[in-house]
């Protein structure tokens, strides 16, 4: 059954010059039969770069609202419209607004995990990967920082020059990584490196081994001689890493679900690209405002 609903995924991309973007925490047969997989960094450039028509975006609402303001003329499909990010949802424009007016000319730098009328209100983007880069990018004594406390903390580790004004939201699946878990995983696995992302507490990030985005991990597990290691994310970023690196042992965190990107499922990938109906849609003038702080995160690069 699963074969036979990739093989027709393949058939109808090529038919609607459609191309199909997964995260790395979507379910394992949705990265199968994506045209890219990877983090919100490089997802929103690919999305900027692609000729196709048509982009089925495989993860949360804001990833597909980014992808649509990089891609103004294209259609943006998701498979599941109420596969929502909680994170994003816990800042909005309104109080973004206020928090502004509370600091009169302090710049705001918005993770990309914020929705697009959040964007519009902001300078500057960024994802986990290029988070310090971005901050340092803008030389000022303070900076706005919204919506994940975590990631500024992490932030202000390098960038102690900067004061950070920090928003209290947070990723709902990495605050369920403790310290006990990780103390728990070491000792069932004493050879590996721990790697967890900066979405992770302070004292988290503080007993594993080191901290960075799926891309970072990536590079970090590339350039290690380890052979074993334990990813305090998402669990389905294993997956991917497995794909990559089929010579090397990685052990995700249990638990370590987000429901939210678990709702695109294989079948309804195949829905979406039937019908080609749940398109996503921006007024026009967020969407103008939202482009220019995704284009400077573009600009700026990665900073993994």
């Amino acid at each position: 059954m699963t074969d036979d609903v990739g093989r027709r995924i393949s058939e109808l991309k090529a038919q609607n010059g459609t191309i199909v973007l997964a995260h790395n925490y979507q379910l394992p047969e949705v990265q199968d039969v994506a045209d890219f997989v990877g983090d919100s960094f490089g997802l929103s450039v690919k999305a900027s770069q692609t000729d196709a028509k048509v982009i089925i975006f495989c993860g949360v609402d804001f990833m597909a609202e980014s992808a649509l303001i990089l891609n103004p003329t294209k259609r943006v499909v998701v498979p599941d419209p109420g596969a929502m990010c909680p994170m994003s949802a816990m800042i909005t424009p309104e109080a973004l607004r206020k928090l502004k007016a509370e600091n009169p000319g302090v710049p705001v730098v918005a993770y990309v995990n914020t929705s697009a009328a959040v964007k519009a209100e902001t300078d500057v983007c960024c994802t986990s990967s290029n988070a310090v880069k971005v901050v340092k990018s803008l030389g000022a004594k303070k900076v706005i920082f919204v919506p994940d406390r975590n990631l500024g903390l992490y932030v202000q580790r390098y960038v102690k020059e900067t004061e950070l004004i920090l928003w209290p939201g947070y990723c709902p699946t990495h605050q369920r990584i403790t310290v006990d878990k990780l103390k728990e995983m070491r000792k069932a696995h004493p050879e590996a490196e721990i790697i967890v992302h900066p979405e992770c507490t302070p004292e988290v990030i503080d007993a594993a081994d080191a901290a960075a985005s799926t891309e970072g991990m990536v590079n970090r597990v590339k350039a290690s001689q380890k052979n074993e290691f334990i990813l305090g994310t998402e669990v389905e970023h294993a997956y991917r890493m497995r794909r990559l690196f089929p010579d090397k042992v990685f052990y995700p965190i249990p638990g370590t679900v987000c429901p939210n990107m678990k709702r695109t499922t294989l079948v309804k990938v195949l829905h979406s690209l039937e019908a080609l109906e749940t398109t996503i849609s921006i007024p026009e003038d967020i969407l103008r405002k939202a482009r220019k702080p995704l284009d400077r995160m573009v600009e700026i690069g990665r900073g993994d």
